[in-house]
């Protein structure tokens, strides 16, 4: 749906996150490009020192089509003293991109975003967010989500609407944070019809690959173990690719080695996901928590076989197929799972994977999505404005 430009122009956006990496940078720049295609005007806000050159050189392709600009500034994982800074400067990218819409994404994306409206001479933007699991997936009950929850809480007050990417973390939302007076609305994130073109693995594709961050939340430590008992079990060692990067890179380098896998398992760095797909013949997701990871989302429209856990949003894109997936941190059960995919029927397995391809393809696009996004927007701004604010023009863009 086109929206009416508001006078002569279309929406004023910033968007606001910390890392540019993983699956949530790939939302944002999706989301970007859909809403600068549509003729609004956009800028972006992120962290200084993550990213590499990776995150540089997109951040630098994409500036030229950002009327409002990217800037980046030092920005903490965790809470730090240093965050004044951060917020300083987002109030004042504010204050000179007078922007309609603030969108806050990730936990800290989402508090400079909120935060500001609570500040002296806050500006009357529409203050949106998405929380893309963060502050979310801690157990609750713990401390540290205790802390988080009654966050989210002062900060809600700030928030005119939640656009939640999956009614996993929608639920946990509702759980740890309660009711709120503003808008909520599911937005699933999508894939391009690019991306729905199968990957086939290339000759020397190794029997398991893993495309992602490395660290802890994604379980690749019990892939390693069931790999080795998998190795037990057969009497030799099945090949594994780690492709990615992440804090824990050198703890899972020393673990293979210990588990006897130094020579059987690569770390090759990050790759382009379709690019890290083909080097192996089935996709491992080993994850203990997600939100609606966009690996998964890539990896079926691809059309790769897959073993995934049943946590987060997972469940969301397999659908009527979510049988199929596993426990989390349960070695056994993922030996059997990986040995299955040694000794299992090829057909079968590539019917399964083409199951999963014809379910995320007809309800998982990046057009929706963006859509979406912009609808919540403009009931956003009619909410805050008491009226009609612009009315939506129903055409395609």
């Amino acid at each position: 749906m086109a929206q009416r430009p508001i006078g002569d122009r279309g929406l004023r956006i910033l968007h606001v996150l910390r890392a540019p990496l993983g699956g949530l940078f790939r939302h944002v720049l999706d989301l970007t490009r859909a809403q600068v295609a549509r003729g609004h005007a956009v800028g972006l806000i992120t962290d200084l020192s993550t990213g590499g050159e990776r995150a540089a050189s997109i951040l630098e392709e994409l500036s030229p089509q950002l009327e409002l600009g990217v800037s980046r500034v030092n920005m903490r994982r965790d809470p730090h003293p240093r965050d004044l800074t951060a917020l300083g400067h987002v109030m004042s990218r504010i204050r000179d991109a007078r922007p309609d819409v603030v969108h806050g994404h990730g936990s800290k994306g989402g508090l400079f975003a909120r935060l500001t409206g609570f500040l002296p001479g806050a500006s009357t933007s529409v203050r949106a967010y998405t929380p893309h699991g963060g502050s979310f997936n801690f157990k609750p009950g713990s401390r540290l989500h205790g802390v988080y929850m009654t966050a989210e809480r002062m900060l809600a007050r700030s928030t005119d609407i939640f656009l939640f990417e999956s009614e996993y973390i929608a639920g946990r939302f509702t759980a740890g944070v309660g009711q709120t007076r503003a808008l909520r609305k599911i937005v699933l994130n999508g894939i391009s019809e690019a991306e729905t073109v199968p990957v086939e693995p290339a000759p020397d594709a190794v029997e398991f690959v893993y495309v992602g961050e490395l660290r802890s939340a994604k379980g690749i430590d019990t892939m390693l173990l069931a790999l080795a008992e998998v190795s037990r079990r057969l009497g030799y060692c099945p090949r594994a690719v780690l492709v990615g990067s992440g804090p824990d890179q050198q703890q899972l380098t020393e673990q293979a080695a210990a588990l006897g896998l130094g020579a059987f398992v690569a770390f090759p760095g990050a790759l382009p996901a379709r690019q890290g797909f083909a080097l192996g013949r089935t996709l491992v997701v080993p994850s203990r928590a997600e939100s609606l990871p966009y690996i998964v989302l890539e990896a079926a429209g691809a059309r790769i076989p897959m073993i995934a856990t049943n946590v987060g949003g997972i469940p969301e894109i397999f659908g009527p197929y979510a049988d199929r997936l596993i426990s989390c941190d349960n070695v056994e059960v993922l030996c059997q799972a990986m040995l299955a995919e040694i000794v299992g029927d090829a057909a079968l397995r590539a019917a399964r994977a083409r199951d999963v391809a014809a379910f995320v393809s007809g309800r998982f696009s990046i057009s929706n999505m963006a859509d979406c996004v912009i609808d919540g927007y403009w009931e956003a701004l009619n909410l805050r404005a008491g009226g009609p604010y612009a009315v939506p023009v129903s055409a395609s863009s």
